[in-house]
Parts: structure tokens; sequence; C-alpha cells
């Protein structure tokens, strides 16, 4: 049973990295363009260049974009686990010590999936594996044609 769930290790951490960084952009779009109910719920958007709340945005929708896509995975997530650290010890934890007390669930439940990412990588259907075995394939082939040295 052990063997068959490591088998699919690197397949949930591809699906958990996908639905992660889709919610992430999400967040970013809202507040960005006032979709998805918007920054308050009602359509609206936060103002452009506003600390910290449109630099959160923009880095939660190219972040969690580029989680999505396995693309840059362990850089983005590592710039979007740190951006949702400040978001709960400066926007959140001032208002009370607990989560659920100040509304900063999702700060700190993206913190750390993301942090999670920075260890483990893009995981299976992600661009950076693609790329990676496009390049040792590559550099295989080049090898291979290469002489050997006495």
């Amino acid at each position: 049973m052990t063997g068959r769930l490591n088998s699919a290790q690197p397949y949930a951490l591809g699906l958990f990295r996908i639905v992660v960084g889709l919610l992430f952009a999400c967040h970013g779009a809202s507040s960005l363009f006032g979709v998805l109910g918007g920054a308050d719920g009602n359509g609206g958007t936060v103002d452009a260049g506003t600390w910290p709340g449109w630099y959160a945005a923009v880095i939660q929708l190219v972040g969690g974009s580029l989680v999505l896509l396995g693309l840059g995975t362990r850089a983005a997530a590592f710039i979007s686990s740190g951006s949702m650290a400040y978001a709960y010890f400066k926007v959140h934890q001032p208002e009370a010590l607990w989560p659920m007390e100040n509304a900063g669930e999702a700060s700190a439940m993206f913190c750390w999936a993301m942090l999670l990412l920075v260890f483990t990588g893009s995981g299976a259907f992600g661009l950076d594996r693609f790329f990676a075995a496009r390049g040792e394939s590559e550099a295989d082939k080049a090898s291979e044609r290469a002489p050997l040295a006495a």
C-alpha cells in the first residue's frame, strides 16, 4: 500500500499545486479586476499602487498563475509565501492572536501551502518538469555524440 501511495506522490503534489495556484490567482484577480465578488464583495477593486493591498494582489495573480502552470514554482511560491506571512503578521495578527479570531485563515494557509511547494517543487503536470526533461534529453544527446577521451 505504501509503495502504491509513494508512486502517486508526484501526481498528488501536482494536483495540489494546481489547486493552490488557481485559488491564489483568483484572490489576486478579484482584488485587481473586481471579478468573483471583488475586493469588497461588491465588485470593487483595490486602488492601483496602494500599499500593501495592490502589491499583494499583483503577487497573488502573478505568483498564483506561475504556481498553477508549474513555471518557476519554487521562486514564485517563495515570494508568495513571504507575502502571505507579511499579510498575516502585519494585517491580521495585530487584531487578535488566532487566525479564527482575526480572519487570517486564508493568509496562514496560503503561506504554509506555498512554503511546502518551495521545498517539494512542482510535482507532476508542471512546466518546470517539462523544460527540465527537455533540457536533459538534449544534453544527453550531445554527450552521446561527443567522443570519449582516453
